[in-house]
């Protein structure tokens, strides 16, 4: 489409009218002159009006009826701070935009009109929607007529820096619910006052819903919802940055600089076939036996197969009696506790109880952890790991014992993954939680109502049953790939191909 010349009887748009060019007087440069007659009358009478040249082509309000949009100078300023990738792809929607417009992608162009774009046999929505369609078959995301609508507006307001995808972090701020900003604003510690440390992002998805419930809800029914944890999470770090909460530079390469992974996962198709052992100290503050506030060590056994979870806490260092323990727990059924729910029970859970029973009387009133007989045993370098004390104990058991290199986290990636998921479930819903790192730690976590270390056993030994009874995104049956199964529900699965077979231990084992 070639651009209108200005010549008697041409239709131009003004000051929010139309007219139409009713003489044009020519002389030395701006002075020009030309004269518009309006083509709806006011008060009965025609309107005529004199307007200089340069008046008229500096105002963005003048243009010729069914002329293209005007040529943009880049701005490219605001285009040098985005990357090359945006710049590209802000100039390629020019194009797109410019022939949905007038027929062809560049101003003045040489190539022909396809005929979905054609002005002359086509509409606007209708050469809208060829380039939607377009798009899509080129593999572009979610491209709709109504996308296609936007970026021609964004281009006739801003030019190609209106097509430069932008943040919007603080829009989350406004579209969100006036409630749900207050109640994270509420909960976050702030600098000034942060007593508490700060938890994973579902610790706090949680929080803040309970805090809605409170303060918002209406005879016990929930009135505010929080969003799912996608969107929740975006949210919260859109607040956390506007309270200066945010991590530093230095935390952020902490964490990027991390071991890459091994060559190949861990496979184990039955209960026992590999089992990963570690300890690490609790990050949760709590009353010693001698009435000193400490940190309890942590000393857990994985099963690869089925995700099965066995631990013990001590005060100090893990010690020779902790890895026997763990070899103990992992051959003898967990014993109801007083108080317990009935739901913990193996009776009530998926295992197959009553043929179990008949093979192991032990199960009778056993809780619901499966029971395994160790085959490989994958340590670290640990003194307590690697002393003849432990090779001799796993010799006499027929338990293979694996030492991984030195300094190779990844080697043993299920057992370390498994610290993160008991500081998410287990220790950081529990007063003086220490947080993983000293920039997660709250500045008067000694002062909250601390756990004795007594109290805290049991309350873990209670969080081992529910561990059990939780479906874990990593295991997968291969007859059902898409659905997550809880260790109890892997363990039962695996039980008719591998088989139980019970391992009382004596006193002499023990010792």
């Amino acid at each position: 489409m070639s651009r209108p010349l200005l010549r008697p009887g041409t239709v131009v748009r003004y000051g929010g009218r139309e007219w139409t060019v009713a003489g044009i007087e020519t002389s030395s440069g701006s002075s020009a002159r030309i004269w518009l007659s309006g083509t709806e009358k006011q008060d009965g009478q025609d309107t005529l009006a004199v307007f200089g040249l340069a008046e008229l082509l500096g105002d963005a309000s003048f243009a010729p009826v069914g002329s293209p949009p005007g040529l943009r100078v880049p701005q490219k300023g605001l285009l040098s701070t985005v990357s090359e990738v945006e710049q590209r792809r802000a100039f390629e929607l020019e194009r797109h935009v410019r022939e949905v417009e007038t027929g062809r992608p560049a101003p003045n162009g040489t190539a022909s009109v396809r005929p979905e774009y054609d002005p002359a046999s086509t509409t606007l929505a209708q050469r809208e929607q060829a380039k939607a369609d377009e798009l899509s078959a080129q593999g572009w995301a979610d491209v709709s007529r109504a996308t296609v609508r936007r970026w021609r507006a964004r281009y006739h307001a801003d030019g190609v820096w209106g097509l430069v995808k932008k943040r919007r972090s603080s829009a989350q701020l406004v579209r969100a619910d006036p409630r749900l900003v207050e109640a994270l604003r509420a909960l976050l510690p702030v600098e000034a006052s942060r007593s508490r440390s700060r938890g994973w992002k579902k610790r706090m998805r949680g929080e803040v819903q309970w805090w809605l419930d409170d303060h918002h809800g209406e005879q016990g029914r929930r009135t505010v919802e929080v969003p799912p944890q996608s969107t929740f999470n975006r949210l919260l770090d859109t607040v956390e940055a506007s309270l200066g909460l945010k991590g530093t530079v230095a935390q952020r390469r902490a964490r990027a600089a991390r071991p890459a992974p091994p060559f190949t996962p861990t496979l184990a198709l039955r209960p026992g076939e590999i089992v990963m052992l570690d300890s690490s100290p609790l990050d949760v503050l709590v009353f010693l036996d001698d009435g000193v506030v400490g940190r309890l060590e942590l000393t857990i056994a994985v099963d690869v197969a089925m995700g099965g979870l066995w631990g013990g806490l001590r005060p100090a260092g893990s010690k020779l009696t902790d890895v026997a323990v763990l070899l103990a727990q992992m051959m003898t059924p967990m014993v109801m506790r007083p108080g317990w729910s009935a739901a913990l029970s193996m009776a009530s859970s998926v295992v197959p109880h009553e043929r179990l029973t008949g093979i192991d009387e032990r199960l009778k009133d056993a809780a619901a952890r499966p029971v395994i007989v160790p085959e490989t045993v994958v340590v670290d370098q640990g003194k307590v790991f690697v002393s003849p004390a432990t090779r001799a104990a796993c010799e006499s058991l027929g338990i293979s014992l694996q030492p991984v290199p030195p300094a190779n986290g990844p080697a043993k990636g299920h057992v370390e993954r498994s610290f993160g998921s008991v500081n998410s479930l287990f220790c950081q819903w529990l007063p003086g939680y220490t947080g993983s790192n000293a920039s997660e730690r709250g500045s008067k976590v000694e002062q909250e109502p601390l756990w004795t270390a007594a109290e805290l056993r049991a309350l873990w030994e209670e969080f081992l049953v529910h561990w059990h009874h939780r479906p874990h995104a990593g295991l997968r049956h291969p007859l059902m790939p898409k659905k997550a199964l809880s260790p109890n529900q892997m363990w039962a699965a695996l039980l008719p191909v591998a088989g139980y077979v019970p391992v009382p231990l004596s006193s002499d084992d023990f010792v």
